[in-house]
C-alpha cells in the first residue's frame, strides 16, 4: 500500500476515534473539554508543595491541607457582567451566597463587559440567580453585609451613616440612623466623633442580628468607637465600649477600642466578639458589653513587626508590634462553634480555639493569584466553607476539605 493512502486511512481512523470518544488527543485528566462537560465539578487534586510552602514562613505555614482553593467558584456571570469594587459577603440559610460591591454605573469597566448591580445571589454551585439594587438608593460608602435568620439582607453605608434592612430581594425594610447625619460635634463626617448619640451612626462598617430577639449590633466602627446595639425597630437599647487611649490601648484594656471597630460575630452562647483592627486584637463581651477575653495573633514576619498600615483619618497609632491587625472574623459552623477564624492584613486565616484563645493553625499568603488572600470580608456556610472578597481581588471560596 502506497505511503499517501496508508496516512489518509490513519487520518481517518483518528477522526472518527475522536468523534466516537474512543481516543482523546490530550493527556488522561487535561482534556478541558471533559473535564468541564456540563453539570460537572473538576475535582481539586491535593496540593504537592504544601512542605515545601510552609518551609519558607518564619512561624506559621502559607498554606494548608484543612482548606483548598475552589478556582471553579463562582462560575461566570451572565450578560458579560464583572465584578467592581466588592466590600461584603454574607450566606444565607439555604447557602445562597450574596455579595455586596460598589460600582460605577456611568463606566464600562472595559470594552465588551459592565459591572453586575451592587447585591449579587450565588447558589452553591457558583450560579448567579438573582441580582439587584444601584449606587443612587443603597447606602453610600457600602461597608459589609449580614443575613439574618429570617433571610433579611443588612447593609451598612460609612459615608452616609446608616444601616439598612432589605427583604432577600431588594425591598427596604428598615433604616437605622440618618442619611449624611453624624454623630459628631458638628453633624458631618469630619467633625469629632461623640460616640453617645441613640439616634445617628457615625461611619457603620458592620452588623448583626441576634436571632433570639432580633436585637441589632452595629460596628459603629470607623468614626465612633463603639458597638451599638438596637432593638427589632430600630430603638436605641445601649452601646457597649468606648475611645481608648493609647496607653489604654498598649496594655489591652477591655472595653476600650482605638480606631475602626472592625467585624462582629455572635456565638451560639450569647458572647460577642469584635475585631479592633488598630488594636490588634478580638475582644470578647456578652451581650450586655462585660468584657471577657482578649485573643491577638502574632505577625508572620519578624522584619515586617515595625510596618504601618497607613490608613485616612487614623488618629491612633499604639505601639504593639509583635500582634497583627485583624481584618475580620468568623465563627466556625460546629455544633460547639469551637474555633474563631481570624483574618489579616498579612492575607493569613488564622485558627483559634474559641474558648481559650490558643493558636491552633493559620494558612494564607498575600496576592493577587488563586489561593492568595486579600480581606475585606469574611463569610463561612454549613458546610465550613469560607468566602474571602476584597475591594481589588474580587471573590474566592476556600472548601474546607479538613479539621483542624
Amino acid at each position: 500500500m502506497k505511503a499517501g493512502t496508508i496516512f489518509s486511512v490513519l487520518v481517518m481512523i483518528m477522526a472518527w476515534s475522536i468523534v466516537a470518544g474512543m481516543w482523546s488527543p490530550f493527556p488522561s485528566g487535561e482534556n478541558l473539554l471533559r473535564g468541564q462537560a456540563a453539570g460537572s465539578t473538576p475535582a481539586l487534586p491535593q496540593d504537592p508543595y504544601v512542605k515545601e510552602r510552609a518551609a519558607g514562613a518564619d512561624t506559621v505555614p502559607r498554606i494548608t491541607t484543612k482548606f483548598h482553593v475552589d478556582p471553579w467558584w463562582p462560575k461566570p456571570m451572565p450578560n458579560d457582567w464583572v465584578f467592581g469594587s466588592l466590600i461584603g459577603v454574607c450566606v444565607d440559610s439555604k447557602e445562597h451566597v450574596f455579595v455586596v460591591q460598589e460600582v460605577n454605573e456611568a463606566a464600562a469597566p472595559w470594552q465588551g463587559n459592565k459591572y453586575g448591580p451592587p447585591v449579587l445571589e450565588f447558589d452553591p454551585a457558583g450560579t448567579l440567580v438573582n441580582s439587584w439594587g444601584d449606587m443612587k438608593s443603597l447606602p453610600a460608602g457600602l461597608s459589609t453585609c449580614h443575613v439574618d435568620y429570617q433571610d433579611n439582607l443588612w447593609i451598612g453605608g460609612a459615608e452616609d451613616a446608616i444601616v439598612q434592612k432589605y427583604s432577600h430581594d431588594g425591598k427596604l425594610l428598615l433604616t437605622i440612623g440618618a442619611k449624611e447625619k453624624f454623630d459628631t460635634s458638628d453633624g458631618t463626617a469630619k467633625g469629632n466623633a461623640l460616640n453617645s448619640s441613640q439616634t445617628l451612626l457615625n461611619k457603620p462598617i458592620d452588623m448583626l442580628v441576634d436571632p433570639a430577639n432580633g436585637d441589632v449590633y452595629v460596628a459603629d466602627g470607623e468614626g465612633n468607637h463603639r458597638v451599638a446595639v438596637f432593638d427589632r425597630s430600630g430603638k436605641f437599647l445601649r452601646q457597649i465600649g468606648r475611645q481608648a487611649t493609647k496607653e489604654e490601648a498598649e496594655k489591652f484594656v477591655g472595653g476600650a477600642f482605638t480606631n475602626f471597630v472592625d467585624h462582629l460575630a455572635l456565638s451560639k452562647d450569647g458572647l460577642l466578639y469584635v475585631a479592633e483592627r488598630d488594636g490588634k486584637r478580638v475582644q470578647v463581651f456578652d451581650k450586655m458589653g462585660n468584657f471577657k477575653m482578649n485573643i491577638s495573633v502574632p505577625r508572620r514576619r519578624k522584619e515586617l513587626a515595625e510596618k504601618v498600615y497607613h490608613r485616612r483619618e487614623v488618629t491612633l497609632a499604639p505601639n504593639i508590634p509583635d500582634k497583627s491587625e485583624v481584618f475580620a472574623i468568623l465563627l466556625s459552623r460546629d455544633p460547639a462553634q469551637k474555633y474563631v477564624y481570624v483574618g489579616t492584613p498579612e492575607g493569613l486565616i488564622w485558627t483559634v480555639e474559641r474558648q481559650t484563645g490558643k493558636l491552633v493553625s493559620a494558612f494564607g499568603q498575600k496576592g493577587y493569584g488563586a489561593g492568595e488572600i486579600r480581606i475585606s470580608s469574611l463569610a463561612i456556610n454549613a458546610k465550613g466553607d469560607i468566602f474571602i472578597v476584597a475591594e481589588n481581588r474580587g471573590i474566592q471560596k476556600f472548601r474546607a476539605v479538613g479539621e483542624d
